[in-house]
């Protein structure tokens, strides 16, 4: 493997500059911004065609469509061995949506200072898709005699999609990445060049209070709904911290955060000043450790819930006129909780399979150290990989702290690090 151990850079940031420049149109968010992954898959191909079978070389390459305009790529690189594979998946080849006007550079154009190269998509996961792209190019150009078959897969990626089946879920009800179980799968999607053992799940939640509006000069005459949500949601948090503690577990996987749970949004009916809500809404996550279960959470949630609302007359109050019943109309507050539908398991890496133990390795002979990490981040696709037999492991060569960020950007001589860490771990499994 030595004849491919550094990157060709000029290549590699010339096809990163093409993909920054269909980032525009890969932005996801839909209804109103649905990826068209197609355009990055041209591109990629354009790099790849002259190492295909069809063009004389040893490159097998799939271009699979389930959706429109939203293709995958699988690329092959055959090995001698029955049996002995590595693969490296989840080269997506969406970006979350950028606003030019808040940026400072255009972020669907590459621009480059000195080593960073700054556009969306570089560090997620447009950087990762031209990583992975020049180090099949260079198989298929230097055909080294591997005892392994190398794959790239480049995905579709559903997670912010309404269309599922486009990318990775798609590929495997089809049965088209089975014989990628026979070996260690490394997932390209997290960054700062160390291996990220573990991820988290994520339930989101939208908590409702119902109150009885009226006029702020008779508060004793209202169910304040606001205070209702507020002191219910401050209990609910109480309730979860007690029965979802830090994990014994988290200490040993690096996690930097134990589960948590959290409000980020806000809102109600709208109204006057001097007018005391009937409603409101409160909808947060919770981000979860990978050694609880999300259907847990739901229904400990929910039993927090039916018992807030058997007992609103013990709920904390706010003043001395601030109540959740009024007796004399029949009336009660209650809360009610509801959840979306993309739920999520979190992932514990193997740390005994031998591509956790081979990553290990090649990242710290290439960068000097190795220091796995874990995040609450959540990555539904690898736990479905994970449930399904893949021993999946995960890296990346971005930079954390611009991942979704504003003024996103990259260091090119960590991709080059990067490069040699994926010929390192090819290398090291050939023994």
């Amino acid at each position: 493997m030595e004849a491919i151990s550094e990157m060709d850079s000029e290549s590699f940031v010339s096809l990163l500059g093409k993909l920054i420049g269909e980032s525009k149109f890969v932005q996801n968010n839909p209804p109103d911004l649905v990826p068209e992954e197609d355009r990055v898959c041209k591109h990629v191909l354009d790099v790849l065609n002259p190492y295909t079978v069809e063009n004389g070389g040893p490159l097998i390459v799939q271009h699979k469509s389930y959706v429109p305009r939203r293709g995958n790529l699988i690329v092959e690189y055959p090995g001698t061995e029955e049996g002995k594979i590595v693969s490296f998946v989840g080269c997506h080849m969406d970006v979350v949506p950028a606003n030019p006007g808040e940026w400072a550079f255009d972020p669907f154009h590459l621009s480059i200072e000195g080593d960073k190269l700054k556009g969306r998509g570089t560090t997620d996961c447009l950087g990762h898709v031209a990583l992975v792209t020049e180090l099949m190019r260079q198989l298929g150009e230097v055909k080294p005699k591997l005892k392994s078959t190398v794959v790239a897969v480049f995905i579709a990626n559903e997670e912010n999609s309404t269309v599922l089946g486009v990318g990775v879920d798609a590929l495997v009800k089809e049965g088209l990445l089975n014989k990628l179980k026979d070996g260690p799968l490394f997932w390209l999607d997290t960054a700062d060049k160390q291996p990220c053992i573990g991820t988290g799940g994520v339930v989101s939640w939208t908590l409702k209070a119902t109150g009885k509006l009226f006029h702020s000069g008779l508060p004793h005459k209202a169910i304040n709904a606001m205070e209702l949500c507020m002191e219910a949601l401050e209990e609910i948090q109480k309730c979860f911290y007690n029965d979802f503690p830090a994990h014994p577990k988290e200490a040993e996987y690096g996690f930097a955060t134990p589960s948590t749970m959290k409000p980020t949004q806000w809102s109600y009916p709208g109204g006057g000043i001097n007018q005391i809500p009937g409603e409101c809404t409160i909808s947060g996550d919770v981000r979860l450790t990978p050694f609880y279960k999300c259907a847990d959470v739901v229904k400990t949630l929910e039993e927090y819930v039916n018992d807030i609302n058997a007992n609103i007359e013990k709920l904390k109050t706010r003043g001395p006129v601030s109540k959740y019943t009024l007796p004399e109309e029949n009336l009660r507050g209650s809360i009610s909780i509801d959840f979306g539908e993309n739920m999520a398991e979190g992932v514990a890496c193997n740390l005994d399979s031998p591509g956790y133990h081979v990553l290990c390795k090649a990242t710290k002979d290439v960068v000097g150290y190795v220091k796995p990490y874990s995040i609450t981040g959540s990555l539904p696709l690898i736990r479905e990989l994970q449930d399904e037999g893949f021993d999946v492991q995960t890296a990346g060569y971005g930079i954390m702290a611009t991942y979704h960020a504003i003024n996103e950007h990259c260091l090119l001589s960590d991709f080059q690090q990067g490069f040699k860490v994926l010929a390192s771990i090819i290398a090291q499994l050939e023994g």
